[in-house]
């Protein structure tokens, strides 16, 4: 085999850097809905691996989290001891640090381990902001935009 049936050497590396972009509606209330169904940390006790989807929910006021930049974001956990509960509400708070939302919901839905599930849900609402009333439509099946 040669070098380039291998491909190149990836240049994308892992950051705690998060990038955003101007919203492009900042006169409406949007929900931007995201899943991250390949975030892995370790265990703080034992360095085993730990498993989970990330659910990112949120309502943007003037910025929105630009997707590569989250990406690496998301990778720059892989080698990191974690507790579920601290890891959860450590992406809230860079998320909201850099975005500054009207409303954000992280939702991380970890991988059994010892025979327990563990979700963690951690939420930020700013100062004065009201949800606008609930309209019931119709919801999609979790990642059903790869399904046929």
């Amino acid at each position: 085999m040669t070098d380039l049936s291998l491909g190149a050497k990836p240049t994308a590396q892992p950051s705690k850097t998060l990038e955003t972009f101007e919203s492009p509606i900042t006169t409406r209330d949007f929900h931007i809905h995201m899943e991250i169904p390949e975030f892995t940390c370790l265990c703080p006790k034992t360095g085993q691996p730990d498993f989970a989807v990330i659910y990112l929910d949120y309502i943007p006021d003037l910025l929105c989290v630009e997707l590569k930049s989250l990406k690496l974001y998301m990778w720059s956990f892989r080698d990191e001891g974690c507790f579920h509960e601290a890891v959860t509400n450590r992406i809230l708070d860079d998320l909201v640090a850099a975005t500054q939302p009207k409303f954000m919901r992280v939702t991380a839905k970890f991988y059994v381990r010892g025979g327990v599930f563990t979700n963690v849900i951690a939420e930020h609402r700013k100062a004065g902001w009201q949800p606008q009333p609930r309209v019931e439509l119709t919801q999609f099946e979790s990642q059903s935009n790869i399904r046929g």
